[in-house]
């Protein structure tokens, strides 16, 4: 399956390319020519440089973007602290609201939420580290019931935040242009970018992780090859989009808009007279994008063995050490499973890293669904070095099953978050949601079974020095 059926259709033109420096114009002839920063751009417009990283950082890794707006991003009152404020009660820089574990964590759905919109529903459920050092995460689950105000813009200056659309669509509208994403697609939105999200479908729930430091980049190919995975073409961008909106100076305005910035893991507000969303033209190559799951090149083993998962990686965010990922966005797609003489699903399993895992949609071949288990719409954590794998009727399963070629995952994808990180968990993810299943650690391996039959006269005790 290349491409995803969606049932919401696609209402927007796009760029496509992963990392590609582009250049996009709402107005033809408002891009200036040969130079960023002329003394007067086209058609009054004003040249804004967006940087993503610092200006001296290697070229390979160097993003930026110049957009030329109505009125420039600085027009505006100062910031106050934002009255409605729900991220304070899981603030994941206050080390005494974390709590980390080692035990194995699942919960049910996350319930949806008809009376916020995507800001405001937005639920801290794990995380680590500091956005004010530019290092660590934070895992979210989001659940909205409205749109947000058409007066209204949001964006986090603590990293970049990947979103999961699960159930429900997001028409995302960015100041560099419109992104739709449907269960099945992931979008990233870079650092400082404002964006505001409409929901055209009604309710929306899914999976959120921001990176406090450095971007998101497709994984190294090694052997593979040139292609394969997530294919830098099938990544799409916005094309330019603006609105009119504006008095004769940036105070002075027909309307008032709201923009709410998350600024080390609090809110702050401003309210301007013009719009945010004044963007005419821009070329960079540091963008929101967006990506339909449906056209992960799927590789796998057609031997023996069950590969590391870390060959179903889309997006990977790089630590100071190769080959450690601050986090690595994993999927399990619909595949083939073909190996000889193998136990087919992921094995039981200790590790460094740490595993926040959800469902998108269908079962996860390694769990079982159904009330209980593990249901699109719930996640699971399995912390640094907690033991996980198969559940016992999984197990059984797969080691009696007839190993003829099988297609695992049709109408299913789960995904996972995987971080060198150890995780903390906020009050918020154990208590308040009230969606943990205190019996998973029971339900799932407490029925292993032991299957060892020592042989007939051999000792125990060979380690000893006789």
């Amino acid at each position: 399956m290349p491409v995803t059926s969606f049932e919401f259709g696609e209402k927007y033109k796009y760029q496509n390319g992963f990392g590609s420096y582009v250049e996009t114009e709402a107005v033809s002839g408002a891009l200036p020519i040969g130079m960023n920063s002329p003394q007067k751009p086209p058609y009054g417009l004003y040249a804004e440089k967006l940087s993503g990283t610092a200006f001296t950082a290697p070229r390979h890794e160097n993003q930026q973007t110049w957009l030329y707006r109505i009125l420039p991003s600085c027009a505006h009152p100062p910031f106050g602290p934002a009255i409605d404020d729900p991220s304070k009660s899981d603030k994941p820089t206050d080390q005494a609201k974390l709590e980390y574990i080692p035990n194995q964590l699942r919960w049910d759905p996350f319930d949806h939420d008809d009376q916020t919109d995507f800001v405001s529903g937005l639920r801290l459920v794990a995380g680590a580290g500091d956005p004010t050092l530019k290092q660590g995460i934070g895992m979210y689950i989001y659940a909205a019931g409205k749109s947000m105000n058409d007066y209204c813009a949001f964006y986090s200056a603590d990293g970049d935040l990947l979103i999961v659309a699960q159930d429900g669509v997001l028409d995302i509208r960015t100041e560099l242009g419109w992104l739709l994403v449907r269960p099945m697609e992931i979008c990233v939105i870079p650092r400082g970018i404002k964006y505001q999200v409409h929901l055209p479908s009604g309710p929306v729930r899914g999976y959120a992780l921001e990176l406090y430091q450095g971007h998101f980049t497709l994984p190294e190919l090694g052997p593979i090859g040139s292609n394969c995975l997530a294919n830098a073409r099938d990544f799409q961008a916005p094309l330019a989009s603006f609105a009119e909106d504006f008095g004769a100076t940036a105070s002075e305005g027909p309307n008032n808009y709201t923009v709410t910035v998350k600024f080390n893991n609090s809110l702050f507000q401003t309210n301007q007279a013009h719009t945010p969303f004044d963007v005419v033209a821009w070329h960079g190559n540091y963008y929101p994008y967006k990506y339909d799951l449906g056209r992960f090149n799927t590789i796998g083993s057609i031997s023996y063995d069950h590969p590391d998962p870390s060959i179903f990686t889309v997006l990977s965010a790089l630590s100071d050490h190769p080959g450690t990922a601050i986090t690595d966005f994993v999927i399990f797609p619909p595949r083939w499973l073909v190996a000889e003489n193998t136990f087919r699903p992921p094995w039981y399993h200790r590790n460094t890293m740490s595993e926040f895992m959800g469902l998108i949609a269908g079962e996860y071949d390694a769990k079982k669904g159904g009330q209980g288990g593990f249901m699109p719409g719930g996640a699971s954590l399995h912390n640094v070095m907690s033991g996980h794998g198969p559940d016992a009727k999984s197990f059984e399963g797969a080691s009696n099953a007839e190993l003829k070629p099988a297609l695992v995952g049709k109408g299913s994808c789960a995904f996972m978050f995987e971080s060198c990180l150890m995780v903390g968990v906020t009050e918020w993810g154990l208590k308040m949601c009230k969606k943990v299943q205190e019996g998973y650690s029971e339900e799932s391996w407490g029925g292993v079974q032991v299957h060892w039959k020592k042989p007939e006269g051999v000792s125990s005790n060979s380690h000893l020095l006789r």
